[in-house]
């Protein structure tokens, strides 16, 4: 058996191979963003505006109430990911 390196034991024992790289998976880019997908809710935001909890959550966010907004929008979104987008957004 030929040696990778010059140590028979360990982590790079054995015979010199190179290593099959397979493509990721089509599941990996699951959730991402599309540039369509993009244009069309930036299209939809512009003509409809923002959802009614989504102004009070703005104007907790004027006032300096941040922790009382993150409630508010994680209790009307929903999850843990959910707010952190809805207030990236309100924020930027």
């Amino acid at each position: 058996m030929a040696l990778r390196y010059p140590m028979a034991v360990g982590l790079n024992k054995g015979h010199k191979v190179t290593k099959n790289v397979s493509k990721p998976r089509h599941s990996r880019r699951r959730g991402r963003l599309t540039k369509h997908t993009k244009f069309v809710r930036d299209m939809i935001r512009e003509v409809c505006g923002f959802a009614p909890y989504e102004r009070r959550a703005m104007e907790l966010l004027k006032v300096s109430k941040d922790k009382r907004a993150l409630k508010f929008i994680k209790k009307r979104v929903g999850g843990h990911c959910g707010w952190r987008g809805k207030v990236g957004l309100q924020v930027g």
